[in-house]
């Protein structure tokens, strides 16, 4: 069974790569397209019209499409002042209930999220703005984050309960604890490495 989620979660992890390159594309480009907007009318009074609204948009849809990434990479804002002078098998206790608690809270999200795509499809739903955007497709852009978001949590959370059941603490931590400040000093180390020329 657990060579299955750490399947999963590979393919999770491959396709979340993909995901948050796209959605970082949709915010850079926004703000790109922003910028330009704002130029225009401060230079020539003229305007590309919709770059708000799409900004919206894209800052909505990169959100929920970088989720999975961020809780993959356990990059998601932790605070631990009490955390880190607990005993490990409370943090690894504590990291699992910190799973349950996002994951119902995204459920919860995802679920509103699909009825407001249904209603938007019923009514054939506009936007308000000059635009007059179709409401169902960057409502089923960010409802796609919400669900991959799901199918990346489910697997960690049960695979963070099967290392805890097996007495396997650490590997719980490396899943689902909070970043040490070594971790993420190791890994900017590896980062600056990776930039410095070679000889």
């Amino acid at each position: 069974m657990t060579a299955l989620l750490d399947r999963w979660l590979g393919f999770a992890d491959r396709i979340s790569h993909y995901a948050i390159w796209a959605g970082g594309t949709m915010v850079l480009a926004s703000a790109i397209l922003v910028s330009v907007d704002v130029l225009l009318r401060k230079l020539f009074l003229v305007s590309l019209g919709g770059a708000d609204e799409l900004s919206g948009y894209a800052f909505a849809i990169g959100t929920t499409w970088a989720l999975a990434f961020t809780l993959l990479r356990r990059a998601n804002v932790r605070v631990d002042a009490l955390y880190i002078h607990l005993p490990q098998t409370i943090c690894a206790i504590l990291d699992i209930v910190a799973l349950i608690a996002f994951g119902g809270f995204l459920a919860l999200l995802t679920w509103q999220a699909w009825d407001v795509l249904d209603t938007s499809l019923a009514f054939q739903a506009r936007a308000t703005t000059p635009l007059a955007t179709p409401l169902w497709i960057p409502q089923s852009l960010w409802l796609i984050g919400l669900v991959f978001f799901l199918f990346t949590m489910l697997p960690l959370l049960l695979r963070s309960l099967f290392a805890l059941l097996g007495g396997d603490l650490a590997k719980v931590r490396s899943l689902a604890g909070a970043r040490t400040i070594e971790e993420d000093a190791a890994d900017e180390a590896a980062h600056t490495a990776k930039l410095k020329p070679q000889d």
